[in-house]
């Protein structure tokens, strides 16, 4: 049974906004299943109230999470986050001055700089997941909300509820924090650094955005956007959807029966539906393979080339950390080691460990192989540290033969690294992980010698 504290109906005020008297909960009484993402097992969802959620009571996966006035509370929320945005690609970012020169830098000049050198792959992946596709994000969620507090959604909000879902692993504008922070120590020592408002605002908008998204009740959005339609004959709880010839939509949950003869689309979202995703080991294989190629040359190449005084010396990943540990930063150089090192290689290990072991539900235990790919999931977009320590070591310092940075090779070699295990780790379908094993292949000599004992 799902975990939960309440199953009675939950009550709305009578004066309570228009808005938030639409939850599941209130306008139907009748059952809505829901096949869990990761191990696929099909429960039913019990009425939630605000601050509640419920898990699956297989792998423990939160199904649904309610909040208090939901519409209100993510309008508010992405409003603030998109004042904040416009904010910080408005006034200066960072600015430094060493032995008279000076130089300071706007958002947009971390990635634009990057194609002066060669590198607008790089520019374009940086100016994405910080600026663009968090903004696409905001203003989709406001489009959303307002359509459902005006309880007539917008044109298209179908498409864009379903475009949300794929743009959350790719917004990585904490990240950014985390290399701004690291770019400082670097060159604290060299050069005399001031934070612009644009730092500031941009922090506060990173702040915005996550909480934002943690905001989104989808199980609600959908419900408010198209209801939900009654659930497949002969549907039962407590069992494995795939067995029953059903599967649960990755995107807005509702439970579809998968034709047998043509491809199945989501009765609610169209959202393309499968018992499994097709070919799912073997695209996350391809995948490790190329990013363990890329990983190469990432380390062996120089990721930024330094000038200081006329004189050039070039830094690969380790060398970098071992420089900062070397002058006393030793906290920093723990940071750049664990994303860049740690990270990447254990995001290899495990997801080929997972992709091995897959099959063998009977040997290892299935609980603790799903958090280990929730974990490997989850860290794989901080390894991006290194890419934005470089894009804005780059904007920053550029006073020629006194003191320039340039980006190396290897910055392009290392983003493909961390955009290829996190593409591997969504192709990897978690619900292999509980599927039955395949059965054994008996050789032919035993078969034949049981044979001739059971005859």
């Amino acid at each position: 049974m799902i975990r939960h504290r309440m199953l009675k109906r939950p009550a709305i005020p009578h004066r309570a906004p228009y808005v938030d008297r639409s939850p599941p909960e209130v306008h139907t009484r009748r059952r809505r299943l829901r096949a869990c993402y990761e191990c696929d097992w099909l429960c039913a969802l019990p009425p939630l109230t605000a601050g509640e959620k419920a898990t699956c009571p297989r792998c423990h996966h939160t199904l649904a999470r309610r909040h208090h006035h939901p519409a209100q509370r993510s309008m508010a929320l992405a409003m603030a986050a998109l004042v904040a945005l416009m904010v910080a690609v408005s006034f200066p970012f960072i600015s430094f001055s060493v032995s008279g020169v000076s130089n300071s830098i706007e958002l947009p000049q971390t990635a634009t700089a990057l194609i002066s050198f060669h590198q607008p792959v790089v520019a374009v992946v940086v100016i994405l997941t910080i600026v663009v596709l968090p903004a696409c994000y905001l203003l989709a969620v406001m489009w959303l909300q307002l359509g459902l507090m005006r309880y007539r959604p917008l044109p298209f909000s179908r498409d864009i509820a379903r475009a949300l879902a794929h743009l959350t692993p790719w917004m990585m504008a904490d990240v950014f924090i985390i290399g701004a922070l690291v770019s400082l120590i670097k060159i604290a020592g060299l050069a005399q650094v001031s934070l612009g408002l644009s730092f500031w605002a941009f922090c506060a908008f990173a702040f915005l955005l996550l909480l934002t998204s943690q905001s989104l009740d989808a199980d609600w959005l959908w419900f408010s956007l198209d209801h939900e339609p009654l659930a497949p004959q002969g549907a039962q709880t407590g069992a494995p959807a795939a067995a029953q010839q059903l599967t649960g939509c990755p995107t807005c949950g509702l439970v579809n029966r998968l034709a047998k003869t043509q491809k199945t689309r989501c009765r609610r979202c169209g959202e393309h539906l499968h018992a499994r995703r097709p070919h799912s080991l073997q695209r996350t294989w391809a995948l490790l393979a190329a990013a363990a190629v890329m990983y190469i040359p990432a380390n062996f190449y120089p990721i930024m080339n330094v000038t200081n005084l006329g004189e050039t010396s070039s830094s690969t990943i380790i060398s970098g950390v071992v420089e900062l540990y070397q002058s006393g930063s030793w906290p920093v150089a723990l940071v750049i080691f664990i994303a860049s090192v740690i990270v990447p290689v254990g995001k290899l290990f495990a997801l080929g460990w997972l992709c091995l072991v897959a099959r063998r539900s009977h040997r290892l235990n299935a609980h603790s192989r799903t958090v280990l790919y929730r974990v490997t999931e989850f860290i794989g977009r901080w390894s991006m540290v290194d890419v934005f320590v470089v894009a804005i070591l780059v904007a920053l310092i550029r006073a020629g033969t006194l003191m320039s940075i340039t980006p190396g090779p290897a910055e392009l070699a290392f983003g493909a690294v961390v955009v290829l295990t996190m593409l591997a780790a969504m192709s990897f379908d978690p619900r292999l992980i509980w599927d039955a094993p395949l059965p054994r292949k008996v050789p032919s000599h035993t078969k034949a010698s049981q044979g001739s004992a059971d005859g």
